[in-house]
């Protein structure tokens, strides 16, 4: 399937490549190995994929006894695989190289001698149990996958025109028009509960089954609960409970996490390493409560107050919805026709997070809760900069709404106090594009534009 990461690999064999090793890092079954052999497939002579899931041991004992003998290790790999290699002209690829943490320690020496380019890809990498014990090569450069975002799923539906039109129209600040606009949140709506992990995605383009689709995203829930056990040693319990509590957190009216749903006397700081560990394995995507909306919003930040995210809104559903092992095809229908009488707010809200993420925005919202100055209390779902800063005006504000009937009393509370720190606010909606009192009311499908 076509993913735009692609093009990135393009850029880095063209300007990158002869100085460092790229490495791919995205959560499991997020479609990493698949681009990989597609970039050697298409773009060298030959390549050379390492599997370090099944690597033999004769081909680990390489690293061991002739990383200071290049020539014979490379005439080793070659004669293993079978693969000739070509000066300039090949590829070597280090598949999940987490696993075998010596391998991504020599690129160093690779990427030195020059002779052949260096991809490797990896999850849970900066865990660490994966890279105790080795040095971080300088050398390495590196590059976040993602889930399918919505444009890579419509190609892999074959609608490789709507999110042409849907730029025009945001750049243009003008709608798209009734039945365009029903059509483009059709697509949305399948999107959203399939998700963007690529098996599911595949699956649903050959078949439009629901049930097959539920059952591979939850093999890869139970993947990731497995890598919990594996990898999260010590406090393998805390992940766990976080995991388990996503789903009623982002359920609430108010979803930063709550630690005592968990239990009563917990404290964050207890548990800041287990947040972190699902941050780095890339399975949810942490929003943080920024104090004050202006430049360096990371500099206002408050650690101990966070929304949790699931990467994946798809895995979301599997996830939420899991009283049977199973969850069940109608239930999917009418999430589909929006039938189904859930907090639809949960997954716009998720889906929100997790397009702003791919398109390279760290994640932050701004809360005051104060009891004594009703002005001050309010709470703004997102908040992101712009990308050319200026003296002022360079944070936009964003509020998520699922519904049709909806206030805006905390964003216009928060645009009268910070007006001078604010850029444009955005309503992000599941009406069409529309330009109110300075507001820019944005269809959700819209947001990759931001």
């Amino acid at each position: 399937m076509k993913r735009k990461i692609y093009d990135k690999l393009l850029k880095w064999k063209q300007d990158g490549a002869d100085r460092t090793a790229l490495l791919i890092d995205g959560a499991r079954r997020v479609g990493k190995s698949y681009i990989a052999d597609q970039f050697g497939k298409n773009e060298y002579k030959s390549y050379i994929i390492v599997d370090f899931n099944n690597a033999a041991d004769e081909v680990k004992e390489l690293f061991q006894h002739y990383l200071n003998d290049l020539d014979t290790f490379f005439m080793y790999l070659s004669a293993y695989y079978n693969i000739k290699l070509y000066e300039k002209e090949s590829l070597i690829v280090f598949d999940e190289v987490q696993l075998f943490p010596r391998a991504r320690a020599a690129i160093k020496y690779f990427v030195a001698d020059g002779r052949y380019h260096f991809l490797e890809t990896g999850s849970l990498i900066s865990i660490k149990r994966n890279v105790q014990d080795i040095v971080i090569p300088s050398e390495e450069r590196h590059i976040k996958m993602y889930p399918m975002d919505f444009e890579e799923f419509l190609w892999a539906m074959g609608n490789d025109t709507l999110m042409g039109l849907a730029e025009n129209c945001f750049e243009k600040r003008r709608s798209l028009g009734q039945m365009m606009h029903r059509k483009a949140l059709d697509w949305f709506r399948q999107y959203m509960i399939v998700g963007g992990m690529p098996q599911a995605v595949q699956e649903y383009a050959a078949t439009k089954d629901f049930d097959k689709v539920d059952q591979i995203k939850r093999d890869i829930l139970t993947l990731y609960r497995a890598d919990v056990g594996k990898y999260a040693v010590g406090y393998e319990r805390k992940v766990e409970s976080i995991f388990d509590e996503i789903p009623a957190q982002l359920n609430k009216h108010e979803k930063k996490f709550r630690l005592a749903s968990i239990r009563k006397d917990a404290r964050m700081r207890e548990y800041e390493d287990a947040f972190a560990w699902l941050d780095d394995a890339m399975i949810v995507n942490i929003c943080y409560n920024s104090t004050e909306p202006n430049i360096g919003l990371r500099m206002n930040m408050d650690r101990m107050t966070m929304k949790c995210y699931m990467a994946d809104t798809g895995l979301l559903i599997s996830h939420a919805f899991d009283e049977n092992g199973l969850v069940a095809e109608e239930i999917y229908r009418k999430l589909l026709f929006n039938k189904l009488e859930v907090n639809k707010g949960m997954l716009m809200e998720n889906i929100v997070a997790q397009m702003l993420a791919a398109s390279g925005h760290a994640l932050y919202f701004y809360s005051n809760s104060s009891r004594d100055d009703a002005d001050a209390r309010m709470e703004i779902d997102f908040l992101i900069a712009k990308s050319r800063i200026t003296s002022r005006h360079n944070i936009s504000p964003i509020e998520v709404k699922s519904g049709n009937n909806y206030t805006l009393n905390s964003l216009n509370k928060f645009r009268k106090r910070y007006h001078e720190q604010l850029h444009t606010a955005y309503v992000v909606h599941t009406g069409d594009l529309k330009v109110e009192d300075e507001i820019i009311y944005l269809p959700v499908y819209m947001v990759p534009f931001l």
